[in-house]
């Protein structure tokens, strides 16, 4: 392997962090204004030309859906100069599109680069999730638990009642047993409308977010987004591909996945070290949203690398005029 071939995390790190960071920047002008569509085509546009100004020879492995349904960052398209290493993309232009386009917390711009085959190239299916912070024994959860069993465990694994635990969990009808089950513990939920690579995250920091620990279904691509960022904060979680149909069982096969019922550690959602970064788009609680005052942009970003573990906030403010 040549030199310009290497994948040099600390060396494309930045050049991440310049990417959320045009998407965030692109989608702020439409924060509030109820254009989802809008929003996320603008965050795309320009994390596609800043992603074609980097030295790699990148291939987008997550993104915004197949060729035929995405004009932009679709999975498989080829960006960079073509002059670098080879490397895996996944990205969420705008995770939250809903929460952008009505001003509610949390929304992000999001991408992970590692060397190529880094990243389970997953379907466009769902995907039980399960995640908890750093500091754990490993299989201390397990998606074979009953939601109640996973409270319990990771309770006494703490040392604390099940009453101190806080789950994070998406507010959807399909969670409703679940969150039924869960309440009969006694542990607090937090549920969310959107947004679940940042649900996963929050696990990472629990003494900032209030969060423990996060399970229930959500899109696999973001599950993969979700891997690469608790690779870098340090944290445990698993994820098993859910197919409603043959469609999406064909598409399983189509990204070569043979063993359907399998489950998937966080270091074989994303098995080489990575980089990470997110922007805030509006306020969360992992970084805050974009700043307007008279004349600036500002900008806040997460950028991570698991190499090392390490976890840096950017602030970054832009003349608008």
């Amino acid at each position: 392997m040549t030199k310009q071939s290497e994948f040099h995390d600390r060396m494309l790190s930045l050049g991440l962090a310049r990417v959320s960071e045009a998407a965030a920047l692109a989608s702020a002008k439409l924060v509030g204004h109820g254009d989802e569509k809008a929003a996320d085509q603008a965050a795309v546009d320009a994390m596609r030309t800043q992603l074609n100004m980097l030295d790699i020879n990148g291939v987008i492995v997550i993104g915004e859906g197949e060729r035929d349904e995405a004009p932009m960052l679709f999975i498989g398209e080829e960006v960079g100069t073509g002059n670098g290493p080879g490397v895996d993309i996944a990205l969420d232009p705008l995770e939250g599109t809903t929460l952008t386009a009505k001003d509610m917390p949390n929304a992000l711009t999001v991408i992970a680069m590692g060397p190529r085959g880094s990243m389970l190239h997953a379907p466009d299916v769902y995907m039980d999730k399960l995640a908890i912070g750093p500091g754990y024994p490993t299989d201390v959860v397990t998606l074979d638990m009953s939601p109640a069993e996973r409270i319990a465990a990771l309770a006494k694994a703490r040392g604390c009642e099940m009453t101190d635990i806080t789950v994070c969990v998406l507010e959807r009808p399909r969670h409703e047993d679940m969150i039924d089950e869960l309440r009969t513990t006694g542990a607090a939920i937090r549920l969310i409308t959107d947004g679940d690579v940042a649900g996963v995250m929050h696990c990472a920091e629990p003494e900032i977010t209030g969060i423990d620990i996060y399970m229930g279904s959500g899109g696999a691509p973001e599950g993969v987004l979700a891997a690469a960022a608790l690779k870098c904060m340090g944290g445990q979680m698993y994820g098993r591909l859910l197919f409603r149909n043959d469609d999406e069982r064909g598409r399983a096969a189509k990204a070569g996945i043979t063993d359907l019922d399998r489950i998937y550690s966080r270091d074989e959602l994303v098995t080489k070290d990575v980089i990470f970064a997110a922007t805030g788009v509006t306020d969360g609680s992992i970084v805050h949203g974009i700043k307007r005052e008279p004349g600036y942009l500002t900008t806040e970003t997460i950028l991570m690398r698991s190499k090392t573990g390490s976890v840096r906030r950017m602030s970054y403010r832009i003349k608008t005029k």
